[in-house]
Order: structure tokens, then C-alpha cells, then sequence
């Protein structure tokens, strides 16, 4: 029986690959923040550990808690991760860093306290990174960019150090309750904004849109479950890609710069 560690395991992406990949036979460690969410995945094949994937001790302690069943993990898949938007001046230096911390931080530590047992059954590394880890920045999702460019950074750097398979994947929106907390988190930031109110709640209109396109979890659960049964993976995969955004970041800097700034200003 092949055994996998998933962070993030309670959130819908996560919990959606937990139960797939236990029903087609392999052993998994669901670790997340402790909450019914994550004791509700206890079943045949599934562990729920509680963990803060912030706190190298908790990070550690999950690695123990592994190490106590078996010697070997054939799969490490990084779901956990927060959205992080807001005007890059006025975001408070403690929601900066969560974002970092969470999805950047927490796919560091559990990389590195788990690779012993990876090593060990030359297991493979699945990094749960975003359209926006390839695509440019655009207003109001710097945060959450940044720390998606920051994983694709990382990604490729354990890719070329290891001799261990790493895959990324770049999924665009899927249905679960981070996109839908979009719109709240658009209001609250108009709300409290000096300088962005108007052009805010402009752009809040356009969660609806995206929320209507958000794809099945289903479908990235059994992506995972084929990126960790290929022989010979991609370096990187995409799903359910927003065809405008890709088709903004193809243009050259001057000209979306130039389009951008006119679209804010009319906001």
C-alpha cells in the first residue's frame, strides 16, 4: 500500500484527493489545523493529524507521527494555502505575512521534515501552486501571487537539487470556500481602504464571474491521483485555466500596464 501526506487535507481541494486517492488504495496522513472538518476525513486508510503548517515544531510533530507507522512516504502533496488580496499599501503586515507563512513557509517545512521518508521510497513531491504562480500580477492579488510565484520558485529549485520527482500544479478557481469568501473579502477591504474604495467595489463585480467558472474539485483530485501514477510527469500541469488572464499576461508590459492603469482610472 503506497502511503501520502496531504496538508490542507480538510479544505475542498484537499479533502476531495484524500478521499480519491484512499479509495483507489493508498494510505493517507490528512493533516490540517485541528477541526471537525479535518476528523470528519477519519476513515479506513485515513489518518487526520492536526497541524500548523506555520510552526516547524507542528510541522515536525506531523513528521514524527508518520514516522511512528512507517519508514517510507511514496507522496507529498502541499494543498494548504489562503488567498491573499488587498492593496499592496495598505495591507497590515500580520495578513502579509500569514500568506507567506502559510503558503510558502508551510510548503518549506513540510518538504523538509517529511524528505527523509520521501528519500526513503523515492517518493514524489506534488506542489499545489496557481495560475497566478505563472501568470503576472495584477491589482489587488499581489499578496497571493507573490507567494504563488514564491512556490513556483521553489518548486523548480528541489526539482533540480533532488533526484525526486517535483510537480507543480497551476490550477485556475475551483468551488470551495476560499473562492467564495472573495466577495465578503472585496467589501471589507473597500470598507477600510483610504485610497482604492470606488475602484474596489468595481472590481468585486467580477467575483461572480469567476466564482460561475470555478471548476469541480473532483477533476484536480483525480489530476493528483494521475500526476502521482505517471511514470515519467510534467515539470508543471495547468487545469481549468481563466483564458483572459492568460491572455493578459501574453501582452507586453507597456501595453497591459498602459490598459490597466486606464480601467483603474475609470473605476
Amino acid at each position: 500500500m503506497r502511503t501520502a501526506v496531504i496538508t490542507g487535507a480538510a479544505g475542498g481541494l484537499g479533502s476531495a484527493t484524500v478521499r480519491r486517492l484512499a479509495g483507489s488504495g493508498w494510505r493517507i496522513y490528512a493533516a490540517d489545523l485541528d477541526s471537525p472538518a479535518l476528523h470528519e476525513l477519519a476513515a479506513e486508510h485515513i489518518v487526520p493529524v492536526a497541524v500548523d503548517v506555520t510552526s516547524g515544531s507542528s510541522v515536525a510533530s506531523l513528521a514524527e507521527r508518520v514516522r511512528a507507522d512507517t519508514d517510507r512516504v511514496d507522496a507529498l502533496v502541499t494543498f494548504a494555502g489562503i488567498v491573499g488580496i488587498g492593496p499592496m499599501v495598505e495591507m497590515s503586515e500580520a495578513d502579509f505575512r500569514r500568506v507567506v507563512d502559510v503558503n510558502v513557509v508551510g510548503s518549506f517545512l513540510a518538504v523538509r521534515e517529511l524528505f527523509p521518508l520521501l528519500h526513503a521510497a523515492q517518493g514524489r513531491i506534488v506542489l499545489l501552486s496557481s495560475e497566478t504562480g505563472w501568470q503576472t500580477a495584477m491589482p489587488f492579488n499581489g499578496p497571493y501571487a507573490m507567494s504563488k510565484h514564491a512556490v513556483e520558485a521553489f518548486g523548480d529549485a528541489l526539482r533540480r537539487e533532488l533526484a525526486l520527482s517535483v510537480v507543480k500544479l497551476q490550477p485556475g478557481a475551483f468551488k470551495t470556500d476560499m473562492v467564495a469568501s472573495i466577495m465578503g473579502r472585496f467589501e471589507r477591504l473597500a470598507a477600510e481602504s483610504q485610497h482604492y474604495q470606488r475602484v474596489l467595489l468595481a472590481a468585486r463585480k467580477r467575483v461572480p464571474q469567476e466564482e460561475r467558472r470555478a471548476g469541480d474539485p473532483a477533476d484536480l483530485a483525480a489530476l493528483v491521483e494521475r500526476v502521482l501514477d505517471e511514470r515519467r510527469p510534467k515539470a508543471s500541469y495547468r487545469i481549468n485555466t481563466n483564458p483572459q488572464a492568460a491572455a493578459l499576461s501574453r501582452l507586453p508590459t507597456p501595453i497591459l500596464d498602459r490598459l490597466l492603469h486606464a480601467a483603474l482610472k475609470r473605476a
